[in-house]
Parts: C-alpha cells; sequence; structure tokens
C-alpha cells in the first residue's frame, strides 16, 4: 500500500480489525520511510459492477461516489456516519445480488431512494430534487404531494 503522506510504496500493516458491521476490514499501517501511521479498509467485492449511465455511457461503480451522494442528501441531519455507511454496504450488496455486471443508474437510484425513505425524510426530497430533476417549485409540491399519508 503506497503512503498517502510521502508516496512510498513499502507501509507495514501494524493492527488489522474487523469493522462494527463486520463487512470490511480496518487496517493500520505506518510508512517505512516517514513514519506517518494510516488506516486504509478492506472489502469484499464480488464482482466488477458496470454502470450504465442515462446517455448510455459505461464507467466502473464507485462505492464512493454512492457514498457522497448520501452524504449531501443527509448533510446537517441527525444521522450517524456509521448509519450511512452501513446503508451504503446494504445498498451495494443489494446490486451484486442482482446478479448483473451492469446495471442502470435508475436502479441506482431507484435503491438510493428507496433507503433514503427509510432514513430521513428531507434527505429523501433532497435526493428525489436531483434524482428526478426538479426543475420548478411546482416539481417540490408535486413530489410532497406523494409523501402524504392518505386519509
Amino acid at each position: 500500500m503506497k503512503c498517502p503522506f510521502c508516496g512510498s510504496p513499502d507501509t507495514q500493516v501494524k493492527d488489522s480489525r474487523p469493522s462494527e458491521d463486520g463487512a470490511s476490514i480496518r487496517r493500520r499501517r505506518q510508512c517505512d520511510a516517514c513514519g506517518a501511521r494510516f488506516t486504509t479498509f478492506e472489502r469484499v467485492q464480488l464482482r466488477e459492477l458496470i454502470v450504465i449511465k442515462s446517455d448510455g455511457e459505461k464507467e466502473l461503480f464507485e462505492r464512493d461516489k454512492l457514498l457522497r451522494s448520501l452524504q449531501i442528501s443527509l448533510r446537517k441531519r441527525p444521522v450517524e456516519q456509521d448509519h450511512i455507511d452501513r446503508t451504503v454496504n446494504a445498498i451495494v450488496r443489494q446490486l451484486e445480488a442482482l446478479g448483473e455486471s451492469e446495471i442502470k443508474t435508475a436502479k441506482i437510484g431507484q435503491f438510493v431512494m428507496e433507503a433514503l425513505a427509510k432514513i430521513d425524510q428531507v434527505a429523501y426530497v433532497r435526493y428525489a430534487s436531483v434524482y428526478k430533476d426538479f426543475r420548478e417549485a411546482q416539481d417540490f409540491n408535486e413530489f410532497l404531494e406523494t409523501l402524504k399519508p392518505e386519509e
């Protein structure tokens, strides 16, 4: 593992332990060259997932991109980072369980929407505004109407 501080390729693992959710291994490392310490995470990857974007372009699935989109939606909301990490892990497992190597962005968006609806309504609306491409205030009103419980 390359040192993020000095770029040296020689680092040593000082400590390894499973993460709280058991889906990854947390490793403390130390650089032989500069002595800096840093943490890495190792996760099981069942298969390479390819994302098919709406314009037909294909790219490798990036877990960090999914994490960032959830963090943006949940910014300044009362949700712990650990809960966000567990949600990302659950969504990735759902994607892998589909058994397909190519997944459309709409499917990923659907899984994110379902997860956010259970976590936080404000984050759900924030994400929906981008995912559903809201253009005007009326778009928000129409979406919010679908959230109201039936009387």
